[in-house]
């Protein structure tokens, strides 16, 4: 049962988060029912302005000011009672304390009958995400158009990632100026995952919070702060909705992993076993390609149309090609998955990027490839999947300003992405062909960084090390290459991904240099 404090003629639901004058709501945002709550729940005791402000702005940084405007905000709506001016008590340099009538009853039928608790909601079939209005603590009133407007940007970005679930906008923004319990929200609204954040405007700079959040247990599964100069309020709407699409769908991507992770092998369906492959997949080593292979097998098994599956297994398929001897078996696997996700996923960015990438790098349909990221960054613009999988392939066919253009917008919108070695392989190609040899040393170091046992990472940095002249480190690093993979060779590498001449003749040179087989 909901517990009810009533204070004179209102009433205080501490379930829903309202304050009601007999039958109706008093307009008053989430952070003074909030700080409302604490004071009657510790009615005649001091509350400190900490406690206060933890209670109304969790983790969150604000001023006291806030916290002033608040509490003025109460007391406005108090003082037409009798006496109602003095029900909250300031205690210098301390807090303030409620001392107004008080009284709880955990079993009200009439505050029911106002505000009747909504039946929970059954999760969709496949993950499920709110974007709350997002809370305004500059007390600007123009900040609020531009929180709701970033909302509803960041709602329409997600509701593109087609194996998301994304509830509506008139849904979400129904919570608009409450404060929350994210468990009762997941349940009335049907979702398993909530956004929420807060905009605060100081001087003509703005920053911006958001915090994902998963609603049956209330852990954070992904945060970001967001501090930008106000020059162009449009510009920044747009900058901040692409940043954080970007960044939500691989932490949503992860979050869902863990969780069929916690799931019975027997109660798997076509969607928990495609999760379960992604940690072997990601990793891009034939080894653990060729684990992932019959989970999406079993996948494609129960629904043969699913793209993303298709698209994940023509990527192992290319993996095992490219890197574990050439067979012409897991070319041509690669090649008939890499079709199927472009057919069937005409609708879904990751599916396409994936079937792109693969007939890049297998078929070298280049044309058909770069026409399907194209497709792939029109249906989501942060994509971050897109990106990463489509600059590595625009650097091999010799595309090096494009290719760096889209590595560093995917290295921008996700930076922690386990994808993002693609990134770094291109920048290292295209800077090589450019000959900006310490740039690609660079870029080279970094993709060897994050994936040590990819023997590619380590050709793509013994190749700018040796156009610089730092043979020594060059050699030691051919070495490291032949170590992962003995049957490397310069001839064999150029031809496997059919690189233009511009490419592969001086990067054959460089690493003939550095001691790899030709």
């Amino acid at each position: 049962m909901a517990t009810i404090h009533h204070l004179g003629p209102f009433r205080l639901d501490a379930t829903t988060g309202m304050l009601f004058r007999g039958p109706e709501p008093v307009a008053l945002g989430q952070r003074a029912v909030a700080l409302l709550r604490v004071l009657v729940e510790r009615a005649g005791a001091p509350v400190s302005k900490d406690t206060l402000i933890e209670a109304a702005w969790p983790g969150l940084a604000v001023e006291e000011s806030n916290l002033t405007v608040q509490i003025a905000a109460l007391r406005r709506v108090f003082e037409d009672e009798a006496g109602g001016e003095g029900w909250i008590e300031t205690l210098p340099r301390r807090g303030y304390r409620y001392v107004g009538p008080v009284a709880a009853n955990a079993d009200d039928r009439a505050a029911a009958a106002i505000a009747p608790a909504p039946p929970a909601l059954a999760l969709p079939d496949k993950p499920s995400i709110a974007v709350l209005p997002f809370a305004n603590l500059s007390g600007d009133p123009e900040q609020e158009y531009f929180a709701d407007g970033m909302v509803e940007d960041i709602i329409t970005g997600l509701s593109r990632i087609k194996w998301l679930f994304v509830t509506a906008r008139n849904s979400s923004f129904t919570y608009k100026g409450r404060a929350v319990d994210v468990k009762q929200v997941g349940r009335e609204l049907g979702v398993r995952y909530l956004l929420e954040g807060s905009v605060r405007k100081a001087g003509q700079r703005v920053r911006i919070t958001a915090q994902m959040i998963e609603a049956e247990t209330g852990g954070h599964l992904w945060a970001e702060r967001y501090d930008r100069p106000l020059d162009d309020i449009f510009a920044l709407q747009d900058e901040i909705t692409l940043s954080a699409v970007g960044a939500i769908e691989p932490s949503l991507r992860d979050a869902e992993i863990e969780r069929v992770k916690r799931k019975r092998p027997d109660s798997l369906d076509a969607y928990d076993l495609v999760l379960r492959a992604l940690p072997h997949v990601s990793l891009a080593m034939p080894e653990e390609a060729a684990k992932a292979v019959p989970l999406l097998m079993r996948a494609l098994a129960l629904e043969p149309d699913y793209a993303g599956a298709h698209g994940w297994l023509a990527w192992c398929h290319e993996i095992l090609f490219v890197r574990a001897g050439f067979s012409a078996e897991n070319r041509a696997a690669a090649i008939r998955h890499a079709r199927a996700a472009v057919d069937h996923g005409r609708d879904d960015a990751t599916a396409l990027a994936l079937g792109a990438f693969v007939i890049a790098m297998v078929e070298h349909d280049r044309v058909t490839a770069f026409d399907a990221f194209e497709q792939a960054l029109a249906l989501s613009p942060s994509s971050s999947a897109a990106l990463f999988f489509g600059s590595a392939p625009m650097a091999y066919a010799g595309e090096a300003e494009r290719a760096i253009d889209w590595a560093e917008r995917a290295l921008r919108v996700s930076p922690f992405d386990r994808l993002n070695f693609c990134s770094y392989h291109a920048l290292a190609v295209s800077h090589f062909l450019r000959g900006r040899y310490e740039e690609a040393a660079n870029a080279g170091r970094r993709a060897v960084q994050f994936t040590p046992g990819m023997s590619v990472s380590h050709g793509l940095l013994a190749a700018p090390l040796a156009r610089l002249g730092r043979m020594e480190e060059a050699k030691a690093v051919a070495m490291k290459l032949l170590a992962l993979q003995p049957s490397f060779s310069a001839g064999g590498f150029c031809a496997a991904l059919a690189l233009p001449a511009a490419l592969a003749e001086p990067l054959t040179e460089a690493w003939r240099a550095a001691g790899l087989p030709p």
